[in-house]
């Protein structure tokens, strides 16, 4: 379910900038708001797209790469990463691709592109008790930014880049950086894709084709170096891998949604997720995940867990008060009892879309290091543009 508002943001930056942009830096770009009513039909218009409406025969590696005939996909890596001391810090990096039309763009320009890419990138310093962020965006031209896996999985956007350094992908790197803070990880992937969903079908609400396909890599063994005001880390840990693709959005109902992925130290992992309705209620179509250390992975209805807020926080930059602390129970498979508390409480990112998406520490039953994504918290998604 992950962000289909910042890909509204990707649109409304393409549209506002020129729809191509040529500067190569833009890291800290803020987008103007604006009304999506507003936006040329070619921008909205998602006829002629690919849909997701049945499960998915999935195809690994090739499909750790774009899929060019669905409008909207993103690859995202949250982590959690601690020094030798015991130093700690998380890290998010998104990169979004957003299409104009379904077609492929045929021109004598290297500058021409029907594709459109946006990412985002976050360092939390735990000790520091600072966050850090910077986007990016820009076309698929010229290479400037793209997805591909001939001949292996990359996504990039300039020198921001995800990047297989094995034929399977069962290990990448990742590097992107600003002049204040950097990231250069080595990735191995511990455990196989876990299909979220109906063999990779998500539903996000309850008309057929409001879904995507989706799938997570729940457990990635992290090390490499994290880099604050010229100071390099070493650092260690473990990350959680989400990519999605799709052309439909939330339903017409929707406020927002509240998203965990988390690392459990038996090495089990557990996606929970809530899709929160504009009446106070909650879209049941969506629920979560629990991968155990084999791999093998267990469904979660949206009955089959509890979420409840314990404490909350709010924002002296924008004003928007979010949950800061969560009393979760699963009730299936077995009873887990788990108490979520933020490592830092503003982990708010403000650059463009305003949410919260930031590194979360687990108690109760079983402890672990985890993410949280908030977002919809400053009122309807669609009266935020």
């Amino acid at each position: 379910m992950r962000k289909f508002t910042l890909i509204t943001a990707l649109i409304i930056a393409a549209v506002i900038v020129g729809v191509v942009l040529l500067n190569r830096n833009k890291t800290n770009e803020r987008v103007v708001s604006a009304n999506t009513d507003l936006l040329p039909n070619f921008i909205t218009d998602d006829s002629g797209f690919k849909r997701a409406v049945g499960p998915y025969a999935w195809n690994f590696p090739e499909d750790h790469g774009p899929h060019l005939g669905f409008q909207t996909e993103w690859w995202y890596y949250t982590g959690n990463l601690s020094t030798e001391a015991g130093r700690r810090f998380g890290y998010q990096f998104t990169i979004f691709r957003r299409a104009i039309t379904p077609d492929s763009v045929t021109s004598e320009s290297e500058w021409r592109s029907n594709q459109l890419y946006l990412a985002h990138f976050t360092v939390t310093d735990v000790e520091g008790r600072q966050f850090y962020q910077a986007q990016r965006f820009s076309r698929a031209s010229a290479d400037l930014a793209g997805a591909t896996t001939d001949p292996r999985y990359r996504v990039w956007l300039e020198d921001w880049e995800i990047r297989a350094l094995d034929q399977e992908a069962s290990q990448t790197h990742l590097t992107a950086g600003t002049d204040t803070f950097e990231i250069n990880l080595t990735l191995n992937q511990a455990k196989p894709p876990a299909l979220q969903g109906d063999r990779g079908l998500s539903p996000k609400s309850d008309v057929t084709d409001n879904a995507s396909y989706y799938y997570s890599l729940s457990r990635l063994i992290t090390e490499g170096t994290m880099t604050i005001n010229h100071e390099m880390y070493q650092v260690r840990g473990t990350t959680w891998m989400d990519h999605e693709f799709s052309t439909s959005a939330l339903g017409a109902d929707a406020q927002g949604w509240d998203w965990f992925g988390l690392h459990l130290d038996d090495n089990r992992e557990l996606m929970l997720g809530q899709i929160r309705l504009t009446d106070g209620g909650i879209d049941p179509v969506f629920g979560g995940l629990l991968v155990f250390p084999d791999g093998s992975t267990h469904q979660l209805a949206a009955g089959d867990f509890t979420i409840e807020i314990t404490d909350t926080w709010t924002s002296p930059h924008t004003g928007t008060t979010y949950p800061a602390g969560w009393d979760i129970v699963i009730h299936e498979p077995e009873p887990l009892h788990l108490v979520l508390t933020p490592l830092l409480s503003d982990q708010e990112l403000t650059e463009g879309i305003v949410y919260w998406e930031g590194a979360v520490q687990i108690g109760g039953d079983i402890t672990g290091y985890g993410y949280a994504e908030l977002t919809g918290y400053q009122g309807s998604m669609r009266q935020r543009f």
